[in-house]
């Protein structure tokens, strides 16, 4: 009988347990759908009994990373409407490309490239928001990958919900068909904006997550000028807004957070509110630098995410670490902010924490979930090695993952998904988008 699953061997184990355990000869098993075993290989003792074995080569193996922000089906829009001001981005390109080409078929190839590109980078679970969530959830499942995902409420006519009335009664119409209904998806809702959504709307959504039980999702301060979009006649921050609307709790998760004074952190503080910090995106509209490392100093919780491929441009959460990483050091001009070990970790069990999953995943631990990627090293960029966690941070990319494991599916394989015919899938891309261009290019 064999003793596992599948045995992972001959590799670094950067575990990100309380500890921040890693064994430099390390070796993982899997049963079912968890991990069994994390131990250190004994010398001259042969491995255990498995029905499969990878050899991970002296490669890294870590626990999946954690998108805590995305807009799955925006991979369609990537390279669009580049090097633009947040505001005409979104309301002169990004708005009237949704309105014109988001619908349930474009929804789903959307998502499916959004998936096998975040699984091939080494991504084993994401954080969504967007519309017709239904479709994305459809997608999402076919593909393996672990999801929160949330149906998007704005006040104003939006794919799927053309009458913004029922914009709350949608969302969570959406949490209820799938709360159970797959064993990776877990529901969510997720309003847009303060500015998007009128305070009746974000109490109405706020409540309705709270009545199920799941994660309120909101991009909150992204912007300097956001809070003169606000309705809100005291003049709040964005922050402040939400606060005093009775928005924050443990169970919110606040995108962006660029711009947060001592006040707002401290508010942030008082109610455990989570972040979702995404610098690429950030950098690229020029939203400016969110205040990371006061967050941490307050002892909250911060993620790390890509935002969608329409403002980044790609799903890689290697890249995203080491942005996060420098961009805090050369913006405080200090060297030592955001360690390797702390970029790591907001990657990965931070970011499970922040959207409600740390329990199942973001460590390897036995008894969580056998979310597991396996980083070959084997390259010249990758080598000599004298820390992994370094590595990770500062020098591997996506392309470097050649195993990955999701609740013990292997979804990649030797650098291949398993799940999703790759090539049928970016010619129905391509095909798809080849319309929006020639649209867009002939008016």
């Amino acid at each position: 009988m064999n003793e596992f699953d599948t045995l992972i061997h001959n590799g670094v184990v950067v575990t990100v347990n309380p500890e921040n355990q890693i064994i430099p000869d390390g070796m993982l098993g899997i049963s079912g759908d968890k991990i069994a075993l994390v131990t250190q290989r004994e010398e001259n003792v042969p491995l255990p009994r498995a029905l499969n074995r990878i050899d991970a080569r002296g490669g890294i193996i870590l626990p999946g990373l954690v998108n805590t922000h995305t807009h799955l089906p925006m991979s369609l829009f990537r390279g669009l409407a580049d090097d633009l001001p947040l505001e005409v981005w979104l309301n002169e390109h990004i708005f009237p490309a949704e309105a014109e080409h988001i619908h349930p078929e474009s929804v789903r190839i959307g998502t499916l490239l959004s998936c096998v590109e975040l699984l091939l980078a080494g991504t084993t679970t994401c954080c969504d928001g967007y519309f017709l969530e239904d479709q994305v959830a459809a997608a999402v499942a076919e593909t393996g990958i672990r999801a929160v995902l949330g149906q998007g409420v704005v006040d104003f006519p939006a794919p799927g919900v053309p009458d913004p009335a029922l914009n709350v009664s949608t969302a969570a119409g959406f949490v209820r068909k799938w709360s159970g209904r797959c064993e990776t998806i877990t529901p969510s809702i997720f309003c847009h904006s303060p500015y998007t959504c009128c305070p009746d709307t974000l109490v109405a959504a706020k409540a309705a997550a709270a009545e199920a039980g799941v994660l309120f999702q909101i991009h909150a301060a992204e912007t300097r000028g956001e809070a003169g979009m606000i309705v809100d006649p005291k003049g709040s921050s964005p922050i402040a807004h939400l606060d005093e609307l009775g928005i924050l709790d443990q169970h919110t998760l606040l995108v962006h957070a660029v711009w947060a004074d001592d006040m707002d952190i401290h508010r942030l503080q008082l109610r455990r509110a989570c972040i979702s910090h995404n610098p690429d995106s950030n950098m690229k509209l020029a939203a400016g630098v969110a205040p990371v490392p006061q967050y941490l100093t307050a002892g909250l919780c911060v993620g790390l995410g890509t935002d969608g491929c329409a403002s980044n441009n790609n799903l890689d959460m290697f890249q995203e670490m080491d942005m996060a990483a420098k961009l805090h050091k050369v913006y405080a001009l200090d060297p030592v902010l955001m360690p390797a070990e702390s970029v790591l970790r907001m990657a990965t069990l931070n970011g499970a924490r922040a959207i409600g999953l740390d329990s199942l995943t973001g460590s390897l631990e036995t008894g969580k979930l056998a979310d597991v990627v396996v980083v070959d090293t084997r390259s010249t960029h990758l080598t000599p090695m004298y820390h992994p966690v370094s590595h990770l941070v500062y020098a591997a990319c996506g392309s470097d993952v050649r195993h990955v494991f999701v609740g013990g599916r292997h979804l990649v394989s030797n650098g291949s998904v398993t799940t999703v015919d790759t090539g049928s899938l970016l010619d129905a891309v391509n095909t798809f988008c080849d319309g929006i261009t020639t649209q867009r290019s002939n008016p």
